[in-house]
């Protein structure tokens, strides 16, 4: 039987096949990837989405902090950036923050703090990459990634480099209109000019925030569905007794009960067993439709029942 890797084009970056990626995410579970190809830089990713054959599926994994990768793992190519993908400057005259699809959104809001560029701080309670922020319109305290994003630059299945606006993306309420295909490589930021003191407490206070409210030192994924119209999803899930309840070792938090945890070896099935729970009792107790935030990818392992 012809391997997977002998059918793909040759690369500079790395390439592995039937790669561990569960310690790659936040929830630690998982299966394999079938290939596991890192790009050295925008130009070898390129020329890979160009060549690879077409029947073959490619999936964008970024932090992987709002994710459950499934246990039966992912088939076909997956493709994960690194450093040379997470670099963060600025314009001096116009104090445009460009930065890298893999960079952290903690550090581009750190970033602006350093440089006395105002606006962009709640970037500092996202966890994950801007990429994946991006992809999802994430937000915090008020602030959405539509609100401060000037342009990004993203690579469609052909292989070809665009710029899209927020306009062209359809950016709204954790959610983007662009197919989920295109791999974002970079973002640009407006940003204002000042004191760098003042952002940094502001990013402390969100930092505090969090750590009163969510169980940020958990095995966690972020929130686990969207807030639907005039409804808080933690407020639906605790009126139908989803707060600290459990599969295995899948919980909903205690703290925040619309965070799920693996309290230990929780499988992907457990986790995403336990969100379909949520959304059952929330309908037939509400008739109210909760949608995942959490983005749900791979195949199910064979050897157990599907969801």
């Amino acid at each position: 039987m012809t391997s997977l890797l002998s059918r793909l084009p040759s690369v500079r970056g790395r390439i592995s096949e039937n790669t561990d990626i569960a310690k790659g995410t936040w929830f630690r579970v998982g299966g394999p990837a079938e290939v596991l190809f890192k790009p050295a830089d925008v130009d070898d990713l390129v020329e890979f989405i160009k060549q690879c054959p077409t029947d073959i599926p490619v999936t964008m994994l970024g932090l992987c902090s709002n994710m459950i990768v499934r246990d039966g793992g992912i088939k076909g190519v997956v493709i994960k950036m690194g450093r040379d993908f997470a670099g963060i400057s600025h314009d001096e005259d116009t104090g445009i923050i460009t930065a890298g699809a893999a960079a952290l959104d903690m550090n581009v809001a750190r970033y602006s703090a350093e440089n006395d560029l105002g606006g962009i701080e709640f970037l500092s309670g996202i966890p994950g990459s801007i990429g994946g922020a991006l992809r999802m319109n994430a937000g915090a305290y008020g602030y959405e990634i539509k609100d401060v994003l000037v342009d990004c630059i993203g690579i469609d299945a052909s292989g070809d480099i665009h710029a899209y606006t927020p306009d062209d993306m359809g950016l709204s309420y954790r959610h983007n209109d662009l197919p989920s295909n295109i791999i974002f490589v970079s973002a640009r930021f407006k940003t204002i000019p000042e004191d760098g003191d003042i952002i940094q407490s502001r990013i402390d206070d969100i930092r505090a925030k969090r750590h009163g409210s969510q169980p940020v030192k958990a095995r966690t994924g972020g929130s686990t569905f969207a807030n639907p119209d005039d409804h808080k999803a933690w407020e639906l899930i605790d009126s139908v007794g989803g707060r600290g309840f459990s599969i295995g070792d899948a919980q909903m938090s205690e703290k925040h009960c619309n965070f799920m945890l693996n309290n230990g070896n929780a499988t992907a099935q457990d986790l995403e067993g336990l969100g379909e729970e949520m959304r059952k009792r929330v309908m037939d107790k509400y008739g109210i439709d909760l949608r995942w935030e959490i983005r749900r990818i791979g195949e199910f392992n064979k050897n157990k029942s599907s969801l």
